[in-house]
This record gives structure tokens, sequence and C-alpha cells, in this order.
């Protein structure tokens, strides 16, 4: 029984020091890198998630990284287009320090 506890603690421990660096690495290190032009990551975001063809016969590369911010702030379950939009906004804001 001891033994388990031990292994469970560790485990708690190994996953708790997982999802804080991939916090500490989401706001420090991914985040700061939409910071060049927020406001047209945020607006291929959304084209991304209501068109059915998004970026067709565009440049895919700015496609690639507003899909890679999908994935760093993810849209909540049943969470409203809108309201999600204006979460990415502040996030993006918080993580640049800019308001758009």
């Amino acid at each position: 029984m001891h033994r388990i506890l031990i292994v469970f603690a560790l485990t708690a421990v190994v996953m708790l020091f997982i999802f804080n660096s991939a916090d500490w690495y989401t706001n420090k290190s991914a985040l700061p890198r939409f910071c060049e032009n927020p406001a047209q990551t945020v607006a291929i975001v959304e084209e991304i998630l209501t068109s059915p063809t998004p970026g067709e016969g565009k440049e895919r590369r700015p496609y690639i990284i507003a899909a890679k911010l999908i994935f760093l702030v993810p849209r909540e379950e049943g969470e409203p287009m809108p309201d999600y939009m204006a979460r990415l906004r502040s996030r993006i804001s918080e993580s640049c320090g800019v308001a758009f």
C-alpha cells in the first residue's frame, strides 16, 4: 500500500510539472509569436472556424500560424463564437501588451 501511495504521489508531481511547464511555454514563448499582427491572426482564426474552405487560393503560412493559436487557446465546449473570439483577443492582448 505504501508503494502505491509513493507511485501515485510521484505521478501527480510529474503531471503538475508537465501542465505548469506547458502553461509557462504558452505564455512566455508561444503566444508572443502572434504579436506581429494580432488582428490579422484573429481574423484568420475566425475564418478557419467558420469557413468550409479557409484560405483557399491564399498563402498557407498565416493559416498554419493561426491554427497553432487555436491549439494554444482552444474553444470551450458549447462556447459561442463571439465569446471565443473575445476571449482569444483578450488572451493575445494580455500576452502582447496591446489592445485591439
